[in-house]
């Protein structure tokens, strides 16, 4: 009862290369998410709540990351790239999970800056870091709550002999196509899921937008509305890249699923989007860039003394 992964490279000159370009980008999410948890912590003035969920956001990232880059790195020095149905079953439920936690938070994100620029009075008042909490533990709870339903419902189904995934990890398109049925009540289930997990959030984050561009456009002072748009940029330049590719894979039939392109496309939002959402909150905040600043002034000062 075990699935073998096709997608690995043969050679073993690719499959070094392979093994070192992913434990290089797996070591540079870490230590800027790392960064970004330590900092928003020891930094007095970052303790708000726009800081606590971005804080919160890098440390799902961390593990959302942590269910399947390790994995891929232990297959590639590995002859029989293997993993067993249970183990499949169980890193899907995480890894899917995670994702859709993502997805939430992100839209929990938007409602906290649509509150800040559109009821900045109120703002204290209503986003308190009791609504903080319970907003990134309802996304976490609901994101697994949805992946324990679909993956249950996948593994349920009849599997075919050939057990071979194009894949590197237990994705839900690339496991779907060994499915042994030509019912697509099966699709249909991960339609619905995905629609849960990624159109309802992007809905909700695209409708908070429509406000927040309508309160901007209506502050008179050009300083003004640059000051309220650069709160924003970080965050949309992240949601852009994370529901662009969540969508692509899982917003669309299991019949224009291509191995080689989704392969790539799944290392982008595995590895890509966790290693890029620290740059652009750190190089596209002040805040973050002073604290930057801050933490390796004092690294270096230390080591000097």
């Amino acid at each position: 009862m075990e699935f073998v992964f096709l997608a690995y490279p043969s050679p073993p000159e690719l499959q070094v290369l392979f093994f070192l370009g992913v434990s290089l980008v797996y070591i540079l999410i870490i230590g800027g998410n790392v960064f970004i948890v330590v900092a928003i912590h020891t930094e007095a003035r970052l303790h708000t709540a726009m800081y606590y969920f971005l804080g919160s956001l890098s440390g799902i990232e961390l593990c959302y990351t942590a269910v399947v880059v390790p994995h891929i790195l232990t297959n590639v020095l590995q002859s029989e790239k293997t993993i067993t149905l249970l183990g499949c079953a169980t890193q899907m439920i995480f890894f899917i999970g995670l994702g859709s936690a993502d997805c939430f938070l992100l839209a929990a994100m938007a409602y906290d800056r649509y509150v800040a620029i559109c009821s900045p009075l109120q703002y204290p008042l209503t986003v308190t870091l009791t609504l903080c909490v319970h907003l990134v533990v309802a996304s976490v709870v609901i994101g697994l709550f949805l992946s324990i339903q679909l993956v249950a419902f996948i593994f349920s189904l009849p599997f075919c002999r050939a057990r071979t995934i194009e894949h590197f990890f237990c994705d839900v398109p690339p496991v779907m196509r060994l499915v042994c049925t030509n019912s697509h009540i099966h699709e249909r289930a991960v339609l619905v899921a995905a629609t849960l997990a990624i159109a309802m959030p992007f809905f909700f984050i695209a409708t908070s937008y429509a406000f927040i561009v309508a309160a901007v456009l209506k502050i008179h002072s050009a300083a003004g509305r640059h000051r309220a748009f650069s709160t924003c940029s970080s965050h949309l330049s992240v949601v852009l890249l994370q529901y662009g590719c969540c969508a692509f894979m899982y917003l669309r039939p299991n019949s224009s699923y291509y191995p080689k392109q989704d392969q790539f496309i799944s290392l982008v939002y595995t590895l890509g989007t966790p290693l890029l959402n620290p740059l652009i909150y750190t190089l596209r905040n002040r805040e973050m860039k002073g604290t930057l600043g801050r933490v390796l002034a004092r690294n270096c000062l230390s080591q000097n003394n």
